[in-house]
């Protein structure tokens, strides 16, 4: 009996030595001998855009059109989605481009969104990509203000020339009655919206008031969970899609699809973008309209 006392009690002193000596580590994760499961954030360090509240001053800042593209975020080697994930760009594509970090939309015209996302998204580039546009809107790590960053990458492009690359006009807002009337221009040519940007300003990486989005209209995502049958002109393809709100309401959206979506609209399942202004009291939205389906990159 002596003999298994000293046995377990040798035992439980090793597992205390053991124990003792894993506390240093346990208290410092930072340790090399602690294991890391960190998950690797692979997503391009972006600025984002803020809602104008209509309140603040807005004379003298930077205004461009609010593209209906995709964000490209060139790291100086490879151009990135928001996610993080790679365009397989041809080489020509991105020949010439510099090796700091920019940040632009790949644009290939008002209303051509779900045209643009399948060229795109190919892991396999085609003949596609020429008619694509990369528009750039700022230089991330350039040293100075937003106009000294703009600066840095027109002046890169004249000294390397690239037919696909150019920077997005910008002209300075004189005060809310000149945006709102470029507003109604951009909106009446099947434009999204306009981009404010606050003269001198950094780059911010994430949520910034420095860069604000002004749009007549709100949008939102929702879940497709089913199709209604078309009349009319419709008839044999879709009349409407049946969506789901994160909340739980549904409504059916029967505007803004464009032939070709009609004939192959977005399948159940897949989450789609919808303008609407407002919501009724329900809890529906007013004059939902579909813009794009989510695209995933």
């Amino acid at each position: 009996m002596k003999k298994y006392l000293i046995l377990l009690l040798t035992g439980l002193t090793l597992f205390v030595s053991d124990f003792l000596t894993a506390l240093p580590v346990m208290a410092n994760p930072s340790s090399p001998k602690t294991p890391s499961f960190a998950v690797v954030d692979r997503q391009a360090p972006v600025m984002l855009a803020q809602r104008w509240d209509q309140k603040s001053d807005i004379n003298g800042w930077w205004m461009s059109e609010k593209l209906d593209g995709v964000r490209g975020y060139w790291t100086g080697q490879e151009l990135i989605s928001r996610s993080g994930n790679p365009f397989y760009a041809p080489d020509w594509f991105t020949r010439n481009f510099p090796a700091t970090p920019l940040d632009g939309e790949l644009w290939l015209g008002r209303q051509h969104f779900s045209e643009l996302v399948s060229i795109v998204r190919r892991k396999v580039p085609d003949a596609g990509w020429k008619r694509v546009r990369y528009l750039i809107f700022d230089a991330p790590d350039v040293e100075g203000g937003f106009e000294k960053r703009l600066a840095y990458a027109r002046f890169w492009f004249q000294q390397h020339e690239n037919p696909y690359a150019k920077l997005l006009e910008q002209q300075i807002c004189e005060n809310e009655a000149h945006l709102r009337r470029r507003l109604r221009q951009i909106e009446s040519l099947g434009g999204e919206g306009i981009m404010l940007r606050k003269p001198n300003s950094p780059y911010e990486v994430g949520r910034s008031y420095n860069l604000l989005k002004v749009k007549t209209y709100e949008d939102a995502e929702a879940s497709v969970i089913g199709h209604l049958p078309g009349a009319g002109k419709h008839a044999g393809r879709l009349g409407a899609l049946l969506v789901e709100l994160p909340n739980g309401i549904r409504f059916a959206i029967g505007t803004g699809f464009s032939d070709r979506e009609r004939e192959s609209p977005p399948p159940v399942g897949s989450i789609v973008t919808f303008k609407y202004y407002g919501f009724h009291k329900s809890g529906i939205p007013r004059f939902a309209s579909f813009l794009r389906i989510r695209a995933k990159f």
